[in-house]
């Protein structure tokens, strides 16, 4: 059974960090490509960053030099260490499991991301 299990969302402060993690089981993380997605209310869901396999990376503009995907394939885990953070990332962020040699796509059950003052 594939669990993606994602944690380290909550409220914070304008200018604030939050570190978000995505454990996962079930999948060969090793070639499994992984992604940070949100959907804030009324929007549809976006892509915030993505890591293939091979350590390439690529971050959605608005988040470009404050937000920082990495994955530790000793813990089939990946994260998100969000820095600078500002009211437009409030959103539900869904962590998400790409196969790149078997066929799959699994999302995580998502955790919230709020920034107010």
């Amino acid at each position: 059974q594939v669990r993606l299990v994602e944690s380290g969302g909550g409220l914070v402060q304008p200018g604030g960090s939050l570190r978000l993690s995505c454990a996962t089981s079930g999948v060969i993380f090793s070639i499994t490509a992984m992604g940070w997605y949100r959907q804030a209310p009324g929007k549809e869901r976006e892509l915030v960053a993505r890591l293939t396999t091979g350590g390439n990376t690529n971050y959605t503009d608005s988040v470009k030099g404050r937000f920082t995907i990495s994955r530790d394939n000793a813990k089939n885990t990946v994260y998100l260490q969000m820095n600078n953070l500002k009211p437009a990332d409030t959103a539900v962020y869904y962590c998400r499991a790409t196969g790149t040699v078997l066929k799959y796509d699994y999302w995580g059950q998502g955790t919230q991301v709020t920034v107010s003052s």
